[in-house]
């Protein structure tokens, strides 16, 4: 990934909530050609503090017959972003994009059929953790989950390489980062309004 040094993100401060955050991932792998899909990816952390990443993918996909052990992927997980216009700064400059991101590379280990339940019903209770009325993996009626499991693979990712960048307005003056942040708060699209509280973050406003 290309990363100018000022918007390396690369400490686990960064890093961990980041792939909480965003887990809705571009999975990557070389088949015949490069092939992509995308995917929810979840990361499982050790009390050691290493973590790996775990997700499953439908048997129809074109990447299951390129899915095995010790297979290199790369795992995208996308923050927000927006487009900058540099008509919002004090004096003429050139537009941008700010934006984040992390990327993972890392090595396939199929997961056993006792591992890819287990994942499953963490996948479940993540998201439906904050649901109303909360449907959890284990109400799934049981021949629905028999008919369904023979149908995907679970897996492992064990990272081998983790790079992470944050471009958001570093080394612009402050006045040009407020103009930013006032235009992006004024938006309706909640990826401008995100983006915001990034940079604010950032710049610790």
């Amino acid at each position: 990934m290309y990363r100018p040094k000022k918007y390396r993100k690369d400490d686990d401060q960064f890093i961990l909530p980041f792939l909480r955050k965003h887990p809705f991932a571009t999975f990557i792998l070389k088949g015949e050609d490069l092939l992509a899909t995308h995917i929810p990816v979840l990361i499982q952390q050790t009390e050691d503090g290493s973590w790996k990443l775990f997700s499953h993918i439908a048997n129809h996909n074109r990447q299951k017959q390129f899915l095995k052990d010790d297979v290199e992927v790369l795992v995208i997980f996308h923050g927000a972003h927006s487009y900058i216009s540099s008509s919002w700064y004090k004096e003429a400059d050139i537009s941008t994009w700010d934006y984040s991101a992390v990327h993972v590379n890392g090595k396939i280990k199929l997961q056993s059929d006792t591992e890819l339940r287990a994942s499953l019903d963490e996948l479940v209770a993540n998201f439906e953790k904050e649901q109303e009325n909360p449907f959890y993996y284990n109400q799934i009626p049981k021949k629905m989950l028999e008919e369904h499991l023979p149908l995907i693979t679970g897996f492992w990712i064990e990272p081998v390489k983790v790079e992470g960048i944050a471009k958001l307005h570093q080394s612009y003056h402050s006045e040009d980062v407020d103009r930013v942040i006032r235009k992006l708060d004024a938006s309706e699209d909640p990826l401008r309004k995100q983006i915001s509280e990034d940079i604010k973050k950032e710049h610790q406003l």
